[in-house]
């Protein structure tokens, strides 16, 4: 009597062991998802924090007065006049008649501190657009130094950083303030120019554009070869020790660093064949490399799920094995090879490392309007902008990651809507 009852205490252990088992299974995955959570909002708070001041920027407000004798420019018709003309002294003139008793080299210095190397070309393109101002005066929001937004942001969070500036400049601050004459207004310079030395003129169009053209370029060239290779290999290529040797160096070449691509591009395509360095083609050429074993994988796993069936009743039907894939396997295999191939364009819009090795490091201020032309991407501007020591690039690094990161939740997000919206299932 006493054999069926240790069996039942055994068995209840056993499984007691075994719950137990799986509860703390189950705790040490909600602890791996927490961590990682809170990992991503521990980031996304830091960058959204560093980042969300560079969407505005300080103006200050000032009188000017476009004096054809002061700029040297009585015709805006006339390139070399307006090539030679002297911009910069309107702003200057302005804060001049602003602050009417400061005088003295040093100090008058400083005052012109007060507003961006570039507001006089600012002012310029105004005069341009609007040719009837010549000779008029009028009150003007104009671009401030990185230095003074610096301060006037942290000193209306109650924190002033005036490590930069000097008393007096200060003190112009806060009369401007006082007067109502210095304002935070969106920074459509971040998203409307290229890069500067300037970080209150620095903006990201240029290295968007630059990323577009990189990335068109990639698709145009990847996709048709990713998926044509993986019909082959996958409907046509005979199953012998080649195409095992093929798989095997495609599945590597996927885990390769991508610096190595940036390396392989270097020599083959600038070395060799000598494409111009920092130009999109020849960093679309590298990221097509690096991209292609994602989109060859991923397309070879779409037609891998294609059912059998499907193939046995075209053939069955008559049709050919080139119709078979054509018109019944590629259409059902397409939504996944669009998701690789979205998740393939999202890494190589991340991708910085290959493209630092074909000189797209490069500074470059012009925004570029074809393949052909000198341009950096985004990851790069990333990386420039967060090796430069003004205090004003910390936040527009920050700023120009959040406009990364969005580009990658969209990319991403679209891949899933895509295979959600296409997929059928059998």
């Amino acid at each position: 009597m006493t054999k069926p009852v240790n069996n039942l205490q055994k068995i209840r252990k056993s499984l007691g062991r075994r719950n137990r088992s799986e509860r703390l299974f189950r705790w040490y995955g909600r602890l791996a998802i927490f961590i990682g959570l809170a990992a991503v909002t521990v980031l996304f708070t830091d960058i959204v924090s560093k980042g969300h001041g560079a969407f505005r920027i300080a103006y200050l407000q000032l009188d000017v007065e476009y004096n054809q004798d002061l700029i040297g420019v009585d015709n805006l018709t006339d390139p070399e006049q307006l090539i030679l003309g002297n911009w910069q002294a309107v702003p200057k003139q302005a804060l001049r008649q602003q602050f009417p008793d400061v005088s003295g080299r040093g100090d008058k210095r400083k005052l012109y501190g007060l507003v961006s190397n570039g507001a006089g070309f600012d002012l310029k393109d105004r005069l341009l657009a609007n040719p009837l101002l010549l000779g008029t005066q009028e009150k003007v929001w104009i671009l401030a130094d990185d230095d003074i937004d610096t301060y006037y942001k942290s000193w209306l969070d109650g924190e002033p950083y005036a490590a930069r500036l000097s008393d007096k400049q200060v003190k112009w601050i806060d009369e401007l303030h006082d007067q109502g004459k210095i304002r935070l207004q969106f920074n459509s310079n971040l998203f409307t120019r290229g890069d500067s030395r300037e970080p209150e003129q620095a903006g990201i169009r240029g290295a968007v554009m630059g990323s577009l053209f990189t990335l068109l370029l990639t698709l145009m060239l990847s996709f048709p070869i990713g998926v044509a290779a993986a019909i082959y290999l996958e409907e046509f290529a005979p199953k012998n020790g080649w195409t095992d040797f093929i798989e095997v160096n495609i599945n590597n070449l996927a885990a390769v660093p991508s610096i190595i691509f940036g390396l392989l591009g270097l020599a083959i395509f600038i070395n060799f064949f000598h494409v111009p360095r920092s130009v999109p083609i020849v960093g679309g050429l590298v990221l097509t490399l690096m991209t292609l074993p994602t989109i060859i994988i991923t397309s070879r796993a779409a037609i891998k799920s294609v059912p059998p069936s499907i193939r046995e009743a075209a053939l069955g039907m008559g049709a050919s094995k080139y119709q078979m894939v054509l018109h019944h396997v590629l259409p059902l295999a397409l939504p996944g090879m669009l998701t690789g191939a979205i998740i393939g364009m999202a890494q190589a819009l991340g991708e910085s490392a290959p493209l630092l090795m074909i000189g797209m490091v490069a500074f470059i201020v012009d925004i570029p309007g074809g393949f052909s032309d000198p341009a950096t991407v985004l990851p790069v501007q990333i990386f420039l902008w967060a090796d430069s020591p003004e205090r004003a690039f910390i936040e527009k690094t920050s700023a120009a990651i959040m406009v990364l990161l969005s580009f990658l939740i969209v990319m991403n997000t679209s891949a899933v809507w895509l295979r959600k919206r296409l997929e059928r299932r059998w």
